[in-house]
């Protein structure tokens, strides 16, 4: 497979690393973060502008049809600058699954795709660990469609959204694979109670309470019983995304160690000069570029296969990151002593954002374990 980037991609690189070294640093994103909605609107606005948004979204809502490659592209850039926008949730996770499910509310997708309607993803429950179909929320049919029932957790940027796009049951037991259905739910709808809260790598979240929220039958995204594969396929798209963001911020980690490494002196000598010094950060590169050629190879993967394809895809992409985030991420800090886990020290801050990155959407074991079953389920295909 052709992994190289088309003339358009390493445009696209190269305007997004440099709009957001423009707009990026670690004063501003302390700003950023201080208060709710946790990212800058404005510049939100600007990304719109530039296009992101619609990056995902087909040609025949109005998007421009990329693929997961684009995104991956821009991932990596808001990997480097440690931004906080919501893209993954709106321009990978919303927009897939648009796209996925069929949907031909134009409406709707250049609502999203201008930011005028901001969408969040509440998939995980209180006891649901990684399994999504663990799905205790209840959605009941009513005379005007349904009325959904229970809770959800960490859902990011919920707190800030126009619209919910959650998993509800409406048929069979809390662990069935059939019988989730998927819902867009307007984010002030009665019923529905949002608590907002920062996360420990500056992001936000938030814990949804639904009393009898009350939606019509318009607002089922996917077929009835039927929405545990098409939110699996488009969250594996949103984990090659969150890859390609640890790539950029690993990256980051890297080249900014090996610059510390030149200029600290112990001995009458810079530190990088000492083997063993040089050593480690070498099997942080190898470990930096492992993970990218398997993030760029999952991600052009995306368009095309079956769902199990995909799924081995984006779950050998998350092992390879993961690996890769423990080895970057702590040699990073130790590599610059006591000052690593300072808050002063952007190195802190990015520790803390691979380190949530690879707790989302499945850590290595979760994936490890996936990909055994992938493998069996194969060998009892043939």
């Amino acid at each position: 497979m052709d992994l190289e980037f088309s003339e358009e991609q390493r445009l696209l690189a190269q305007s997004a690393r440099r709009f957001l070294a423009d707009n990026y640093d670690l004063p501003k994103r302390r700003e950023r973060i201080a208060d709710a909605p946790g990212f800058d609107r404005e510049l939100w606005a600007q990304m719109c502008e530039l296009g992101w948004l619609a990056l995902r979204l087909p040609e025949r809502l109005d998007g421009l049809g990329g693929g997961t490659v684009d995104c991956a592209v821009v991932m990596e850039a808001v990997g480097r600058a440690l931004a906080v926008e919501p893209l993954v949730q709106n321009m990978v996770f919303a927009a897939a699954l648009l796209d996925r499910s069929g949907c031909k509310d134009t409406e709707l997708a250049q609502a999203l795709a201008t930011g005028k309607t901001l969408m969040a993803i509440a998939h995980a429950e209180p006891r649901s660990r990684y399994a999504l179909n663990r799905v205790a929320t209840r959605a009941e049919a009513s005379d005007s469609g349904y009325r959904i029932t229970g809770s959800k957790a960490v859902a990011h940027f919920a707190g800030a959204a126009d619209k919910l796009i959650l998993s509800a049951r409406t048929q069979g037991n809390d662990n069935d694979k059939h019988g989730i259905s998927l819902f867009i739910v307007d984010a002030g709808a009665a019923g529905l109670t949002v608590r907002d809260y920062p996360t420990v790598d500056g992001l936000r979240a938030a814990d949804l309470s639904l009393e009898g929220v009350a939606v019509s039958t318009d607002a089922l995204l996917s077929p009835v019983n039927g929405g545990l594969e098409l939110l699996s396929t488009c969250m594996d798209e949103a984990t090659v995304a969150l890859c390609a963001e640890a790539i950029g911020a690993m990256d980051y980690l890297h080249a900014a160690t090996l610059e510390y490494t030149k200029n600290r002196k112990q001995f009458g000598l810079p530190i990088g000069k000492f083997q063993v010094i040089q050593h480690r950060l070498v099997d942080m590169y190898i470990a930096l570029e492992l993970a990218r050629s398997m993030t760029l190879l999952a991600a052009a993967g995306m368009d095309n296969g079956s769902p199990q394809e995909r799924a081995r895809l984006a779950s050998t992409a998350k092992v390879k990151t993961g690996e890769a985030i423990r080895l970057i991420g702590q040699d990073a800090v130790q590599l610059h002593g006591g000052m690593g886990m300072t808050d002063e020290l952007d190195i802190s801050h990015y520790f803390k954002r691979i380190t949530m990155i690879d707790a989302t959407h499945g850590d290595v074991d979760f994936h490890l374990r996936r990909l055994v079953a992938l493998q069996a389920s194969d060998g009892l295909s043939h």
